[in-house]
């Protein structure tokens, strides 16, 4: 598919999302509430270009989420260019929670800076914020103590930090470019989409989406830094987005251009090999997330849920006729799903959040539907 169809079919499907939706709650004072430790919860980030919050949900036993407090980031959301697309900052994993350390990390894309907060059950602290070494953050990937952030304005750069505490230090000598040519803010469709580790850390993988469609493989040296470039491996299929792996390691991206999951065996040399790639046939495949065997991936031209299995050989397939397990509000984005659960939660641009059980057979169980958050929401994650 041509570059300039796929722009089309992007913009125009997601050109209606809600224009307007109800605040989230005021912050309660300092932003805590009088509660106790709940053992789950949810974190969904507004994204507001007038201060970026963080809103906690408990997880009840049922998968149904209750609102518990809303913190500030100490910076701004942002927008990419043109603005009317649902995924604001055009990118998965722009909220991250780590679990090892019990930190929240948190892009300001407005600010240019990433905020950390310590989790204290559905009670967050904020740690420091820290400048992102680079243009509109919209990703960031985290292993062991080492967390790099991904710019995705301007050339686009990948800045290192080592997790010190409850703070991100910066790694001295660790931005690396990769050479692209995007405004600040970015057009959606050309911007970086991730940013993270292979499961053994030892190398760092980047999308390039619609700018060269390329699967940028770095190695991760024993200093923390980079490799001083990237092996730019073409995807199999145009705009590669969002990106997992799978428990035999292989990495499973979704693409956006012909609405694929396609996976690969990533390489001690940084190339990728081994391709198998298969369409939903719906509109701007995108994000992924894998819970259990299945993996889901939103539509956010079709505002739909579909689901896939991987053999052990690496193919896709779909499940059942059609893979289509669900609609969902305008414009679904990101997912989140709490390890050891069969509870999955989808984000939309037009400010929901869909909550589903994940059913034996792949199937989607609705639960209920979030409201109350802005339009523009990006970033969710859950302990």
């Amino acid at each position: 598919m041509k570059r300039s169809r796929v722009s089309v079919v992007l913009l125009t499907a997601v050109a209606g999302v809600l224009a307007v939706a109800q605040a989230v709650g005021a912050d309660n004072g300092k932003g805590k509430k009088a509660r106790g430790e709940p053992g789950a919860v949810v974190f969904v980030q507004t994204n507001e270009s007038t201060g970026n919050r963080i809103a906690v949900y408990d997880r009840g036993g049922d998968g149904r989420l209750t609102a518990a407090g809303t913190y500030a980031t100490g910076g701004n959301g942002g927008t990419a260019l043109p603005g009317t697309e649902s995924d604001h900052l055009a990118s998965q994993s722009s909220l991250v929670y780590d679990a090892v350390h019990r930190l929240l990390f948190a892009v300001n894309a407005g600010s240019d800076s990433v905020s950390t907060f310590s989790v204290h059950g559905d009670q967050l602290t904020l740690e420091g914020v820290v400048a992102s070494g680079g243009q509109f953050p919209a990703s960031i990937g985290v292993h062991d103590n080492l967390v790099y952030v991904l710019n995705s304005g301007g050339p686009g750069v990948v800045q290192g930090f080592r997790i010190a505490g409850h703070q991100l230090r910066p790694i001295p000598g660790s931005a690396r470019a990769l050479g692209l040519a995007n405004s600040d803010p970015p057009f959606f469709l050309t911007s970086p989409g991730q940013v993270g580790f292979t499961p053994d850390g030892r190398q760092l993988i980047v999308t390039t989406k619609a700018s060269t469609s390329t699967i940028d493989v770095f190695q991760v040296g024993a200093n923390g830094r980079l490799s001083a470039t990237a092996v730019a491996n073409p995807s199999a299929t145009p705009v590669p987005f969002a990106f997992t792996f799978t428990p035999a390691g292989r990495l499973a991206v979704g693409e956006a251009g012909t609405s694929d999951v396609s996976t690969y065996v990533v390489q001690a040399d940084g190339t990728i090999a081994d391709p198998k790639s298969q369409s939903d046939a719906q509109a701007a495949l995108c994000w992924i997330q894998r819970v259990g065997q299945f993996y889901y991936v939103s539509n956010t031209g079709s505002n739909t849920i579909s689901a896939f299995e991987i053999s052990a050989d690496g193919r896709p397939t779909l499940v059942g006729a059609t893979g289509v397990v669900a609609m969902t509000e305008p414009g679904p984005i990101d997912f989140t799903s709490p390890p050891g659960t069969t509870f999955l939660y989808a984000e939309t641009g037009s400010g929901t959040v869909d909550e589903f059980n994940v059913e034996s057979d792949g199937s989607l169980i609705e639960l209920g539907v979030v409201t109350g958050l802005p339009p523009g929401i990006e970033g969710i994650a859950s302990t």
